[in-house]
């Protein structure tokens, strides 16, 4: 496995490796998660490339840039072990020079939900991603459901710019119960943890909800549950069109989700779940 950290480096490996290429993007501190999305790019193209890099422009003042866990060796030997080909470990300099002043930004889709509570951080993995996806110039590029507004939030970007690259969508990998796998999971407690497990129970009923009541009162009887259960305040519980994120005032034929950010103390954790 090739560790490659200047844009000279990848460049003469991109010149060098023929087919099709699988593109797995990440800020490392890797779990099943994300190697679930290095397997299935494996399985599905010639070669596979993963990057880790931990974005700053995606993180706010206040939010966990210093903090977030990087775990390199582990995780390049994780990526080795499974079987990819190649680690795009750029450094911050590398991806931002002192004279950087572009940013790709996504209207609409975008300024809703995350976009709400945190408005600095789409802007900051529209940019990002860009910058990836122009640098390795994958044919296919792997995220997960979990963040599934970001998912559809980099399938906008790349339909609106004519980007060449197939964005695939990949199933949430959870634990043996239930709870979504996520690098900030370290930082729970066991105390934590047994209330987080709850969540997923919680979305999953969801689903049996919308058959006796409308969707305003299933977002409340679901944020109830959710502070019964323990969470310290929500950011937002909602029942959304799965395919353009806009709210909606009854339940139809379309495809819906409902998509959650809550807290358990400072760790702010995130889920979905397919209701219809």
């Amino acid at each position: 496995m090739r560790i490659l950290k200047t844009l000279k480096e990848l460049r003469a490996y991109r010149e060098f490796v023929k087919g099709s290429i699988g593109f797995v993007p990440t800020m490392g501190a890797l779990h099943e998660g994300h190697l679930s999305l290095a397997q299935k790019s494996i399985d599905e193209n010639d070669v596979t490339i993963a990057s880790i890099f931990v974005n700053p422009a995606q993180f706010a003042p206040n939010e966990d840039f210093d903090k977030y866990p990087r775990t390199f060796e582990k995780d390049a030997q994780l990526l080795e072990d499974l079987g990819v080909d190649a680690i795009w470990a750029p450094s911050v300099s590398e991806i931002y020079p002192n004279d950087f002043k572009s940013t790709v930004r996504v209207s609409g889709i975008s300024e809703m939900l995350e976009g709400v509570s945190r408005p600095h951080f789409f802007e900051g993995v529209t940019t990002i991603v860009n910058k990836l996806f122009m640098q390795v110039q994958p044919s296919r590029a792997y995220f997960g459901v979990k963040d599934y507004q970001q998912l559809r939030v980099i399938q906008k970007m790349v339909e609106d710019f004519n980007i060449p690259i197939e964005v695939i969508g990949c199933p949430v990998i959870r634990d043996e119960e239930g709870l979504a796998l996520s690098s900030r999971n370290v930082y729970l407690t066991p105390t934590d943890l047994a209330i987080a497990r709850q969540l997923n129970v919680i979305l999953e009923h969801a689903s049996v909800l919308v058959k006796s009541m409308n969707v305003q009162e299933v977002e409340k009887q679901l944020e109830n549950d959710i502070l019964k259960a323990g969470f310290d305040k929500i950011d937002y519980i909602t029942l959304r069109s799965a395919q353009t994120l806009e709210e909606i005032k009854t339940v139809t034929d379309q495809e819906i989700r409902v998509l959650v950010a809550t807290y358990l103390g400072s760790v702010r954790l995130i889920d979905n779940r397919v209701v219809i």
